[in-house]
């Protein structure tokens, strides 16, 4: 027997949740995730930070909206905080210091509270900081570590308790659209909606042909990380998080542990991730340079696929080829500190066609994010 929903969202990462937790009041709704267990893949792997700094324009804009949601979450969604304060310092080489300070003032649009600091101030906000190689630093006093976990599961239940149906392990094989709603046939039978929402990752495009519908050419770029111990004796709580202006790493205190990553942007086919040794190697070697730490040897290491549309924003909405189809693909390595204004994003769209008054008075507009533009330039 086939089921019918209203609204089917495929992928159960913070994407497919999020989304799912926002539009379930609008109609039946089911969430299917082809792993057997929800975030496997990038949500999973992600060791978010909240930086309204961070992405390009439009990203910074979104983050900036999901500030109140994170520091003060809805009643019931959470029984704990949802981020822990960490300031970041942004630092840079003298190579690099007229770059950040010219991009010191459109960060301030969405991160009012930064400041700029000398090389004697970065030693002492980090003083794991190699002295005497930096020419100054950006640092943002209001970015915080992100409860992954607590987010993710926290939209997930949000979405059960709106009468959203969520079952993992279900594989999208194909699907027809039939000018009213879509049939889709999946590794656990067949079921039936008028809308199908692609929230698939780094498969977004798999699951779109898989549906008749035309790809966006969306790029899965592997980045690795890796902890090691930190200095011993040394009192690592209340350090921040450090990037490179440059980006080519970055590194932040992470349960006892020191996180660090290359900032690798690896082209890759969509699949489970494993980090590549000469990647971490080169992460390793750029952090010491940077810092004191000697890294002799790894705790753990791991990779993940940040997915980015070509122009390196999130896609948002219908396609305008397949009015049933709606995208919410493309948010890079940004989809948990966007997750709360970006479900509000799709929801309101889809039931009003327009954005957020908040969302919007940040400066972003319905074409930034909209399929069409990538459809009118084909």
């Amino acid at each position: 027997m086939t089921e019918t929903f209203d609204i089917i969202v495929i992928g159960g990462g913070i994407a497919g949740a999020s989304a799912a937790a926002s539009l379930a009041p609008l109609g039946r709704l089911l969430l299917i995730e082809r792993e057997d267990s929800y975030g496997y893949h990038t949500t999973g792997r992600s060791a978010a930070m909240f930086t309204p700094t961070y992405g390009n324009a439009v990203i910074r804009a979104i983050t900036a909206a999901s500030r109140g949601f994170y520091y003060h979450p809805p009643d019931g969604f959470a029984d704990h905080p949802l981020v822990s304060q960490r300031p970041t310092l942004t630092v840079a080489l003298p190579d690099d210091w007229s770059m950040l300070q010219a991009q010191f003032d459109d960060f301030r649009r969405t991160s009012p509270e930064i400041e700029l600091l000398d090389e004697a101030s970065i030693r002492a906000q980090a003083p794991f900081m190699q002295p005497g190689r930096f020419a100054g630093a950006v640092i943002d006093p209001i970015t915080a570590d992100i409860d992954v976990n607590g987010i993710h599961f926290g939209f997930l239940a949000e979405a059960r308790r709106a009468g959203a149906k969520t079952r993992p392990g279900v594989e999208v094989l194909s699907g027809t659209w039939h000018g009213q709603h879509w049939h889709l046939q999946t590794s656990a039978g067949d079921i039936e909606a008028g809308l199908v929402v692609n929230a698939a990752g780094a498969w977004g495009d798999v699951i779109a042909q898989r549906l008749g519908v035309r790809p966006l050419g969306l790029e899965p770029k592997r980045r690795s990380a890796f902890t090691f111990a930190p200095p011993a004796g040394a009192n690592i709580d209340r350090w921040p998080m450090v990037i490179d202006a440059a980006e080519t790493y970055y590194v932040k205190p992470d349960a006892g542990m020191i996180l660090g990553s290359p900032c690798d942007a690896t082209p890759s086919a969509p699949m489970d991730a494993w980090p590549d040794d000469m990647d971490v190697a080169e992460g390793a070697a750029r952090i010491e340079a940077a810092t004191i730490f000697q890294i002799s040897r790894l705790a753990h290491s791991w990779a993940g696929l940040r997915t980015f549309a070509p122009d390196k924003t999130p896609v948002v909405g219908r396609d305008p080829m397949v009015p049933g189809f709606v995208w919410f693909v493309g948010q890079g390595g940004y989809g948990i500190q966007t997750a709360p204004a970006m479900s509000r994003i799709i929801a309101s769209l889809i039931a009003h066609d327009q954005l957020p008054t908040d969302v919007a008075d940040f400066g972003v507009d319905k074409a930034s994010l909209s399929v069409a533009r990538f459809r009118a330039r084909a």
